[in-house]
């Protein structure tokens, strides 16, 4: 089943996001990410939350991820809370959800942020943590890291 490819996500962690400056210093923050299957097992819910070093809420969003076994590609939306508004992760036309061994990516067009194309990828995927590197790009062709999120995770799913 192609949902069991993001299952690592399932379950409770605690992480540490780390933000590029444009000094090229690194500015650390406190961040939680929590997933469960939904509707009956055929989707991924997964919720996150990033602090300010005041304990502020300064992201707020959840990812629902999808498998469309008909036209064989993945369908990632995210929801950003504290403006309302939805975004497509990894369209096809940006070259869809790409596996590599344990790894996965993908790109989509950045909302928010000070660039065009922000393209994630999911790496050291073990029981217990993922890390989660996201890379800005101009023109979809040169990319420069701006944010790891290490995640620990503090509690297993349940079914």
């Amino acid at each position: 089943m192609q949902l069991e490819r993001f299952a690592f996500l399932v379950g409770r962690y605690r992480c540490e996001a780390r933000l590029k400056l444009p000094s090229g210093d690194w500015q650390s923050f406190g961040a939680t990410w929590e997933g469960r299957w939904i509707l009956n097992g055929h989707a991924i819910e997964d919720e996150y939350m990033m602090f300010g070093a005041d304990g502020d809420l300064i992201v707020l969003g959840l990812n629902i991820r999808a498998y469309d076994a008909t036209n064989k590609q993945w369908n990632i939306k995210w929801l950003n809370a504290l403006t309302g508004t939805w975004t497509g992760l990894g369209p096809p036309e940006l070259g869809g959800v790409k596996f590599d061994g344990t790894s996965v990516s993908y790109v989509f067009e950045e909302p928010i942020a000070g660039h065009a194309f922000t393209r994630a990828t999911y790496t050291n995927i073990s029981e217990s943590h993922f890390t989660w590197k996201g890379e800005a790009s101009a023109d979809g062709q040169t990319w420069t890291e701006f944010m790891v999120i290490e995640c620990e995770r503090i509690e297993q799913a349940s079914v």
